[in-house]
């Protein structure tokens, strides 16, 4: 990950990593590094929140530690937010692991950004809104961002289909044309079929709005 960012061209304004109760050396190996490290509480919601808080870009990009952007990365933010329609975006995440990568769970996650709100907010489906899964790396305004008032600190998944919906309001919701390459950590150790009724079984809940109940059916994964 510290080559990735470091070969980022253009360079990025700001690098933050935000460390949620890590309990093996990875601040210490951040810092090391040279980067910035904030350490917070557990939870992908109160992450995001602190480390947009803590930041000072007026874009900002949430990206996952086993999750690889492209090397113009900061440039196709630019050029897709310039677009001052677009509130949110995100890269199209490629589900990669060492041996193999996940084209039927690639696939799946990209049609669900579309059925997923025809089923849950059909109303915002009617607008064109797309539900963006997994904020592998997803970005915006951080104005906007406060403006809307963030994640909701409670929600221990689902925080980046919430944002979709916050932002909404502010404008559109977009998908960018390129690939990210995030693990297959949690596919490898569910199998393809379970960990697709997972993910789908936690967005109902989300959608019925059972938030208590989603952690527990995502449990996590090392």
């Amino acid at each position: 990950m510290f080559d990735v960012l470091r070969g980022l061209n253009p360079a990025p304004a700001e690098v933050l990593f935000v460390d949620g109760g890590s309990t093996d050396a990875s601040c210490d190996l951040i810092r090391e590094a040279g980067f910035r490290v904030l350490e917070t509480a557990t939870g992908r919601a109160v992450q995001i929140n602190a480390g947009v808080a803590a930041v000072q870009a007026e874009l900002v990009c949430i990206l996952h530690a086993d999750t690889a952007p492209p090397g113009d990365m900061v440039q196709v933010i630019r050029d897709t937010m310039a677009d001052r329609r677009i509130a949110l975006a995100s890269f199209t995440p490629l589900i990669k692991g060492p041996d193999k990568t996940r084209w039927v769970t690639t696939f799946h996650n990209w049609i669900k950004t579309w059925y997923a709100p025809l089923i849950t907010r059909p109303h915002l489906f009617i607008r064109g809104v797309r539900l963006l899964f997994g904020d592998h790396a997803m970005f915006f305004r951080r104005r906007q961002f406060l403006e809307i008032g963030g994640c909701t600190p409670s929600d221990a998944v689902m925080e980046e289909a919430d944002l979709c919906v916050k932002f909404a309001r502010l404008g559109k919701i977009r998908m960018v044309r390129r690939w990210v390459q995030t693990s297959d950590r949690r596919i490898a150790a569910w199998g393809p079929l379970k960990a697709n009724w997972i993910y789908f079984k936690v967005g109902i809940l989300w959608a019925v709005g059972a938030r208590s109940r989603m952690a527990k059916d995502y449990p996590d994964i090392r």
